[in-house]
């Protein structure tokens, strides 16, 4: 068995995500969101988010993590805010001795739904679907983590579309 932390960044919001998996089942594990101050200076807030992620790192001991890459769109400011926030993810894990991989959002929401232009609804869905959840996550931050770490299942395990 393996468990994995799917994590989604965000500066304000980071989302973790922890599915465990055995051949070729993959089940839920674990999620949560890490939130920081908004109002706090940006290193008090880098540095939140780091001790956020070294207690679930410390709680759950995970085996390998998988984070999200930094998607630039429209605005490079907040794609350097998420960049630092990555930063203090990367060095979090590292730290703990983890083996880290990076996923892009369409390379996740094609392991998801099997299009990487999937809509986000449709990637929800599938997270509990597939993970043998009774209810759908409580925040996009959580969904988006675990379908990271799914993401990094499926590929490493060759894992089929299915939870038994």
């Amino acid at each position: 068995m393996s468990l994995v932390i799917g994590i989604d960044p965000g500066s304000r919001i980071t989302g973790y995500g922890l599915v465990e998996s055995s051949g070729s089942r993959i089940v839920y594990a674990g999620s949560g969101v890490i939130r920081v101050d908004a109002g706090g200076s940006k290193p008090h807030r880098l540095c939140e988010i780091k001790k956020g992620l070294d207690e679930v790192i410390r709680r759950f001991a995970p085996e390998v993590a998988a984070v999200e890459e930094v998607f630039v769109a429209k605005n490079p400011k907040s794609a350097l805010t998420l960049g630092e926030a990555r930063g203090v993810i990367l060095l979090s894990a590292a730290e703990a001795g983890l083996e880290v991989f990076e996923y892009s959002a369409r390379e996740v929401k094609r392991s998801m739904v099997g299009t990487g232009a999937a809509h986000k609804s449709q990637v929800s869905s599938m997270v509990s679907k597939l993970l043998g959840m009774t209810t759908v996550p409580a925040t996009e931050d959580e969904t988006d983590a675990l379908a990271v770490a799914f993401c990094h299942a499926i590929r490493m395990t060759g894992a089929v579309w299915r939870s038994v």
